[in-house]
């Protein structure tokens, strides 16, 4: 296994840093290799759960790329560490499964991607830049099953009133526009404003409602109960 660089190796560096994490030597191999060549710093690689947490503890990398199904600690309690203990680290999921409860779990984990391993190197990296933004690259798909599942829990009406009290009414449209599977473009072309506008509303309504990204905002949309 592959120690990670510490910070202070690293400092000043500017390129994208990544930490691996995935039970397969192989398989971690070859993904550095493809990620290296992309300009990506590999700064570690973790062989289950438990390695990925404390590697993101130590190097504080910007994403991590996790599998779901390692021994130990998975890929799905992993991310929920991670996002409690370095908010700034970005997680996607590169997976086998697209199993509906794989995927809910996860991105309700706090993943912001969530990938299958047979995804080509340009598609992964679209997900770990989108990651990296802070923003949530996510396929309709996938999306529509995790508010679906959302969907047949009850309604929360607490977290609806907490919505009201914290975003300006046209904070509110947008959530429900992200609720409903809109991107930025169509949004702004429905309320009749700029994508940049759209872009800056999104961002203080994660920031109000002290969330991550937008899947997560429309999942805390429907739970809700305003769409």
């Amino acid at each position: 296994m592959t120690e990670p660089l510490s910070a202070s190796e690293d400092r000043g560096v500017e390129t994208l840093r990544v930490l691996i994490a995935d039970d397969h030597d192989l398989f971690r191999t070859g993904l550095r290799n493809l990620l290296e060549e992309q300009g990506v710093q590999v700064v570690g690689e973790a062989g289950s759960g438990v390695e990925a947490v404390r590697f993101v503890r130590e190097i504080a990398p910007d994403v991590v790329v996790m599998d779901l199904n390692m021994p130990g600690m998975g890929g799905v309690e992993a991310t929920r560490h991670i996002a409690s203990v370095a908010p700034l680290t970005r997680v996607v999921v590169l997976t086998i499964s697209d199993e509906d409860g794989d995927v809910t779990d996860a991105i309700l984990a706090g993943a912001c991607g969530y990938l299958l391993k047979d995804s080509s190197i340009e598609e992964l990296m679209a997900g770990i830049r989108a990651a990296w933004r802070g923003e949530s690259l996510i396929s309709p798909t996938i999306a529509a099953k995790v508010l679906q599942r959302v969907r047949a829990t009850s309604a929360q009406p607490d977290i609806a009133e907490a919505i009201r009290s914290e975003l300006s009414d046209r904070e509110i449209e947008v959530l429900k526009l992200i609720a409903n599977g809109k991107d930025n473009a169509l949004i702004a072309a429905e309320l009749h404003i700029s994508p940049k506008t759209v872009k800056n509303h999104i961002s203080n309504i994660l920031m109000k409602l002290q969330i991550d990204n937008r899947i997560q905002a429309a999942v805390y949309a429907v739970r809700s109960g305003i769409v």
